[in-house]
């Protein structure tokens, strides 16, 4: 075959049905850029239009000894794109779906917050438990009530000086065991 592009669309068809690639060049050359343009236009995506219209050629080559067309070339494509179309915008509304369900799910990890918390404060009682009694006392009121340094030593009748060395250690013991983590 030396000039294709002079062949009608069912000779083309005909041909590419006996493994004529010319013949199949010739077609895809004929439509691909009509075909692009449509799918572009639905699918908002070059990239995803580009890989529409490969299909439907791939797919015609590979079906090409099976391909019968009841209809015009032109329709016959066209209707192809609008299936491939609706067949991706189906499986893209899929995946955003599914990816809005996976990020309310990640969002939505309160109660592993919560126990994750809940494990953390009974790590830390179980800590500063182990700490002299005046120790614990300057600890709590420290870190569980927020009163300063000054306000601790007037409450117990010690010096600050007391409240920071009591303090340093009850932190370095909580660091030690938190380290661990």
């Amino acid at each position: 075959m030396k000039d294709s592009g002079s062949h009608s669309d069912e000779e083309l068809i005909l041909l590419i049905q006996q493994d004529d690639n010319i013949a199949f060049e010739a077609l895809y050359e004929r439509y691909w850029k009509k075909l692009y343009y449509q799918a572009a236009r639905k699918t908002d995506s070059l990239e995803d239009a580009q890989e529409i219209v490969q299909n439907i050629f791939t797919s015609i080559w590979l079906r090409r000894q099976q391909l019968h067309i009841e209809s015009n070339v032109s329709s016959y494509l066209a209707v192809a794109v609008k299936y491939k179309v609706f067949k991706y915008l189906a499986q893209r509304y899929k995946r955003e779906a599914f990816q809005q369900d996976n990020d309310w799910v990640d969002f939505d990890n309160s109660t592993e917050d919560w126990l994750q918390f809940e494990e953390l404060r009974a790590r830390l009682e179980q800590v500063v438990s182990t700490l002299p009694e005046k120790c614990q006392l300057i600890f709590k009121l420290s870190r569980e009530q927020g009163l300063t340094y000054k306000q601790i030593a007037d409450e117990l009748d010690i010096s600050v000086k007391t409240v920071e060395t009591q303090l340093s250690r009850a932190l370095k013991k909580y660091a030690l065991v938190f380290s661990v983590f």
